[in-house]
């Protein structure tokens, strides 16, 4: 079973699921792919894991580095999984493209090379939003591009992390928007 609940952000409305392993799910209000994964059949309920989520969200929002993490159960095929976990390790305050991102993986999985696009992928499908840090990703040129929360929560949530700016601009066309 899934469980939801609601949670204030400064820079909107979070959906936030859960099942009895650990958070499944955080989304912005009007997020592309917002709610992606969550069960048909949920109910609005707290449980202890929100309440370890609420007290990261708490501490990340007033602008401070969380030091723990809530129990996290993320819910995708491998490779998707493998990307978050990777997402996890990047610093807080800094940033790592998609192709070092792919280049990565193809090293652990013994190939020449990974498509960015594929890690594109997975990363657009990330459910847990600013936990698993996907604000963190950018393109090869510094492009702040592809998040699904939106390219002005992206921009603000890397300027709250103190991340550099100066190299980092948003892109005026592309699909990826």
């Amino acid at each position: 079973m899934q469980y939801t609940t609601k949670y204030e952000t400064p820079l909107g409305s979070v959906l936030l699921a859960a099942d009895e392993e650990g958070l499944t799910g955080l989304w912005f209000d009007g997020a592309r792919y917002y709610a992606a994964g969550l069960f048909l059949e949920h109910e609005e309920k707290e449980t202890p894991v929100f309440e370890t989520a609420r007290a990261w969200l708490d501490l990340y929002f007033s602008g401070k580095k969380p030091d723990f993490l809530p129990p996290l159960h993320m819910i995708g095929s491998p490779f998707r999984i493998r990307v978050w976990e990777i997402m996890l390790q990047i610093p807080y305050g800094e940033t790592m493209t998609y192709k070092e991102l792919a280049k990565q993986i193809a090293k652990e999985k013994g190939i020449e090379r990974m498509s960015a696009q594929a890690v594109g992928g997975a990363v657009a499908h990330n459910p847990i939003s600013v936990i698993i840090p996907c604000h963190r990703m950018v393109g090869t040129n510094g492009s702040l591009t592809g998040y699904a929360g939106g390219i002005p929560r992206k921009t603000a949530l890397l300027k709250m992390e103190g991340a550099r700016m100066d190299r980092l601009f948003v892109p005026t066309k592309g699909t990826a928007l």
